[in-house]
């Protein structure tokens, strides 16, 4: 099973999340819609992930701030991550949208963005990385994030780094096959 976890203003059922899903249905992607409370996403996400692996292999591919989760869940459980253009410093790159009225792309819908969400950031971050649980997608058009960032802290995990692009990263399907190859070989290892 493949827990896609979405970024930052996101929803479970955007394009990149029906990408995945036709891609991999071998694999079988689940896609929540989460919270944009730090705390409340990872609780969620932490209660999904034990109810799937009492059954079966569970696999996290995280997108932006969806890829900071799934850094810190693949460390808490040890299970596999794939992380596509992955914001490894959010309470950074999150800073700009404290205080707005910021809109969810899924209904429109407006939050505020506070200082105790960015706190709540900082408790997920992970130093110490595992590399061969990690597969890195990034292109280096994200005009969002700074690629370098997340290529210098996954330095030792497989990567694949893209010309061009942007923040959804451009082409997703074209790599499909290079996502199903880190998943079979990490099924091999397990």
């Amino acid at each position: 099973m493949i827990i896609y976890i979405h970024g930052f203003s996101s929803h479970g059922i955007s394009c990149k999340a029906k990408i995945l899903k036709e891609g991999l249905i071998k694999f079988g992607v689940i896609s929540p819609s989460l919270s944009y409370i730090p705390d409340l996403a990872i609780d969620t996400l932490k209660q999904l992930i034990n109810s799937y692996l009492k059954y079966e292999k569970v696999y996290l591919i995280g997108s932006s701030l969806g890829g900071y989760y799934a850094l810190y869940l693949s460390d808490y459980f040890q299970i596999p991550a794939i992380l596509i253009n992955s914001s490894l410093n959010p309470s950074s790159s999150l800073k700009k949208y404290l205080g707005n009225k910021n809109i969810n792309y899924y209904d429109n819908s407006t939050f505020e963005w506070n200082l105790k969400h960015l706190k709540q950031l900082r408790k997920y971050n992970i130093q110490n990385i595992n590399s061969n649980l990690y597969l890195l997608l990034t292109q280096k058009g994200d005009e969002i994030l700074n690629y370098k960032e997340a290529v210098r802290k996954l330095k030792d995990s497989q990567q694949l780094i893209r010309e061009g692009g942007n923040h959804r990263f451009d082409n997703l399907e074209n790599e499909i096959i290079s996502i199903k190859k880190f998943l079979e070989k990490s099924l091999l290892n397990t």
